[in-house]
């Protein structure tokens, strides 16, 4: 078993959250996994949407594997620029806006200046504003405050600011004495990680996998297509590493490894499934079993995009997903070690 390096973890993830990459607004964070893994002798190709994929050659190269991580987050664009000189968003990705109410953000222009600000009600005055806490949070009532004298629309134009500029969240990672992990884009920056530790210390330790595995660092996830192309003609199994979704109802811990069972696109293949807790009660990795029933991942577009492939879907257990996040450093070494243990598996 590779030594997995806690310290090392945190110092690659912090750097992946400290990258603005709401999808749409990735090149950033893909340049930094690449330069990443090019230091670690790994070779990489870049496809037309913007995503990285990784390949280790294995024994066997007709049958291959495909694991991927999405890089891209949440996020939004300017929608509107109000008379008030404030913005008016338009979400990237599937959350919703008191989830983003009183985060501070960035305004990202085209030309590239940088302005920072913070999504607040329009009526958030509780002395002015009545019936503030019974304000719907909607398009309609939230917006950006630019923390620049803007008085106007004029003054805000004159910045460079524009319809369609990104607008990323402050990801404000800590880690506590008792081990966990709190950050905006912990989906699926925690996966990211991950893969990029393993692939580190599996090239440094010379590790021979058994087939031949390609890394796909997708960049379109949370918008619906990020992993469903670009999938060699060899390949046999994609695993999905993602984010286990806690709440009522659900198995998923902070604590364990997720595997999903079945999600809002169908179950995840039976036979791999089974294989993945195999492994996970042969090597005494802590698990859960679990659906997450509002989710779909890169490797259930994979499918829908008619691949002949079996499919999988692990990650992390995260509290709060598309909010303020938390997990656990023990969720995150769960998940590493259950994604070593297959890497060296048969099929």
């Amino acid at each position: 078993m590779i030594n997995w390096n806690q310290e090392e973890y945190i110092d690659i993830l912090e750097k992946l959250v400290s990258i603005n990459s709401p999808s749409g607004n990735t090149e950033k964070v893909i340049r930094f996994i690449d330069s990443f893994l090019k230091e670690q002798s790994i070779p990489t190709i870049k496809n037309n949407k913007g995503g990285l994929i990784a390949t280790i050659e294995g024994t066997e190269k007709e049958k291959q594997r495909m694991l991927t991580a999405h890089v891209d987050t949440l996020g939004a664009m300017v929608k509107e620029i109000k008379e008030n000189g404030r913005l008016r968003l338009d979400l990237i990705g599937g959350f919703t806006y008191n989830s983003i109410e009183g985060e501070n953000c960035t305004i990202e222009t085209a030309s590239g200046k940088v302005y920072t600000g913070t999504i607040l009600l329009h009526q958030a005055s509780v002395h002015v504003y009545k019936d503030a806490g019974k304000m719907e949070r909607s398009q309609t009532n939230m917006e950006v405050r630019i923390d620049e004298v803007v008085k106007n629309r004029e003054d805000v134009k004159k910045l460079g600011i524009n319809v369609g500029d990104f607008v990323s969240f402050y990801p404000r990672l800590e880690i506590t004495k008792s081990g966990f992990v709190k950050s905006r884009h912990l989906d699926d920056k925690a996966s990211v990680a991950i893969l990029l530790l393993l692939l580190k210390q599996m090239k440094k330790q010379n590790i021979n996998l058994p087939y031949t595995t390609n890394f796909l660092i997708s960049n379109n996830e949370e918008i619906g297509y990020g992993g469903n192309s670009n999938i060699p003609k060899e390949t046999v199994e994609y695993l999905a590493v993602d984010m286990g979704a806690m709440g009522d109802g659900q198995s998923t811990d902070e604590y364990t490894v997720s595997i999903c069972v079945k999600d809002a696109s169908g179950p995840y293949h039976y036979g791999l499934r089974k294989k993945l807790v195999q492994l996970a009660q042969a090597n005494k990795i802590d698990y859960q079993l679990d659906i997450y029933p509002y989710y779909g991942s890169d490797a259930s577009s994979a499918i829908r995009a008619g691949f002949d492939i079996v499919h999988g879907l692990i990650g992390p257990g995260i509290d709060s997903s598309h909010a303020y996040e938390r997990t656990h450093v023990s969720s995150i070494e769960a998940t590493a070690k259950l994604i070593y243990h297959y890497l060296l598996s048969d099929m």
